[in-house]
């Protein structure tokens, strides 16, 4: 009896650390205008190309050079909470950030490179 209480403690902390790892990602805080932007760079192999380069040097410390996080505050990017954001989502959610959850705002980043990243982030989703 005692494993199956060990079993449902280490379930009920994976389900935990999941939950928490999205939790900066709120996408029904995004304002509807911004929701509803496309990525003017989608489908450019040089945009694709820059996004990879910008994600090496301002994201992999955090989400890691495989975009998989690390399974508890720093989510993975290949995921279907991202698969299923607009590209508006993504671009808001990088240029406001989440200090709170610990995703520092990139709107130091000119635009163009924040949709360069948002066009990374749609290319290695499965």
């Amino acid at each position: 009896m005692r494993g199956v209480s060990m079993v449902l403690s280490g379930l009920a902390l994976a389900v935990t650390l999941t939950a928490g790892a999205t939790e900066g990602m709120r996408w029904d805080k995004v304002p509807a205008k911004d929701h509803a932007r496309t990525n003017p760079l989608a489908g450019n192999p040089k945009a694709l190309e820059g996004g990879a380069a910008i994600y090496k040097d301002h994201c992999a410390q955090c989400h890691g050079a495989d975009a998989m996080g690390d399974g508890k505050k720093k989510p993975a990017l290949e995921s279907a909470e991202i698969k299923n954001a607009t590209d508006g989502d993504l671009e808001w959610f990088l240029r406001q950030g989440d200090l709170r959850g610990g995703m520092p705002s990139w709107s130091s980043l000119p635009q163009a490179q924040r949709w360069q990243v948002v066009a990374y982030l749609r290319s290695i989703q499965h």
